[in-house]
């Protein structure tokens, strides 16, 4: 339960963020963000850039890391695209995506543009796991959102082996079972 004078963590960075009242943040407003917790909470107001970025993300806000490399700002704009996935079929899209242009970026040796990938990946990843963990949310879209955090995770771990391992999985009982009515349970 939130008060007005106690706000949880995430409404206070929600807050915060829009008193910066800017069209998007960069790790520079980020780190703003971070240090105005800690002034306005001590230590229990020490949190991680990349917590901090999720939430933004996940309310809505447009989150832009700079790059280092050129190659990177060119697809920038593509990774903010990526992880709209409202669905199974759609989390799947967004992997394969990722996974074109990671393979990409290696083969190039582009080493920032291919860490970014997985930097990518790792917000799909913690975004797909806050909506599965939020109790607000119905129970079938939770699941389908753990669903999804399951295919980042397998995803970041191996993926040389998981479209073997996704078409394996789509083919469970388990799977048909719980997501036989979803639209991408056959695809």
């Amino acid at each position: 339960m939130t008060h007005a004078d106690h706000p949880t963590k995430k409404e206070l960075i929600l807050k915060i963020a829009r008193e910066l009242s800017v069209p998007r943040f960069t790790p520079a407003e980020v780190e703003q963000i971070r240090r105005q917790l800690v002034a306005r909470l001590g230590a229990g107001g020490k949190t991680s850039a990349d917590y901090i970025a999720g939430v933004l993300e996940t309310a809505g806000m447009r989150i832009v890391w700079s790059t280092k490399a050129d190659t990177e700002g060119q697809y920038e704009e593509e990774f903010q695209d990526l992880l709209h996935f409202a669905n199974l079929e759609d989390a799947e899209m967004c992997i394969m995506r990722l996974d074109e242009l990671y393979r990409k970026f290696h083969e190039e040796q582009e080493r920032a543009a291919a860490e970014r990938v997985l930097e990518v990946a790792r917000m799909g990843r913690r975004r797909a796991e806050m909506i599965a963990r939020n109790h607000k949310v119905e129970p079938e879209k939770r699941a389908e959102k753990e669903e999804i955090m399951q295919w980042f995770k397998v995803w970041l771990e191996t993926p040389d082996v998981f479209f073997d391992w996704l078409e394996a999985r789509k083919a469970s009982p388990d799977y048909q079972k719980r997501f036989a009515g979803s639209a991408s349970a056959d695809a």
